[in-house]
């Protein structure tokens, strides 16, 4: 684990990331559907679909690892039977999405859960996690479901996890690349996180 009293190289940001598990299915909640909304699977998901969820949900908290991912690799992985991606639409609109991973036998790892901005502040955010919740559980065979959230995500995220019955089991601090000097997200994304004084050293400044 990177010291915590250590300070970023330059052009870098710290990140606090805690990893949580629940390994007993917990009773089901009875919270409201929101008005309007449907949840659908994505099937054969195409590439350019699942970064327009990925990017526009995910930008202002600065995920950056699928941008950054190559184009073949992210293929392959929408392509494996054992990625699982709902979208929520509100009146016919992508809303956000959840992304289930079944790929360690015994686990679902809740991979992505967000909204899509204009949707954030209405009530869907703690239907869709329970939703999620369920679905993880429905597989074959599941004994544990897994989810990380950092301290990037919204404020309340880490939070929610555990009020939805989420423990924490482990926690890494590293200094990632700030994507935003990067040039993999706007340099006006991110807003609660501070630009690094410093730019990125090398080639890490300019990615290809």
């Amino acid at each position: 684990m990177t010291d915590k009293l250590s300070a970023p190289p330059p052009g870098h940001i710290k990140v606090t990331v805690t990893y949580l598990e629940m390994a007993a299915k917990p009773a089901r909640r009875q919270r409201p559907h929101p008005h309007g909304l449907s949840l659908l699977r994505a099937e054969n998901c195409t590439f350019s679909f699942y970064r327009y969820l990925y990017d526009t949900v995910g930008e202002e908290w600065l995920w950056w690892f699928r941008r950054a991912m190559p184009a073949d690799d992210l293929r392959a992985i929408l392509a494996d039977n054992r990625t699982e991606i709902y979208v929520a639409y509100v009146a016919g609109v992508p809303a956000g999405y959840v992304e289930l991973s079944r790929t360690n036998p015994g686990m679902c790892e809740l991979q992505y859960l967000g909204l899509i901005p204009e949707f954030i502040g209405r009530g869907i955010g703690g239907w869709l996690l329970e939703w999620a919740i369920e679905a993880a559980w429905n597989g074959a065979g599941v004994e544990k479901i897994t989810v990380n959230t950092c301290d990037l995500d919204h404020p309340r995220a880490l939070m929610t996890y555990q009020k939805a019955g989420f423990r924490p089991v482990g926690q890494e601090v590293r200094f990632d690349p700030d994507p935003r000097l990067a040039g993999l997200i706007p340099m006006t994304a991110g807003s609660h996180v501070a630009l690094p004084d410093q730019p990125l050293p090398g080639p890490e400044a300019t990615p290809a």
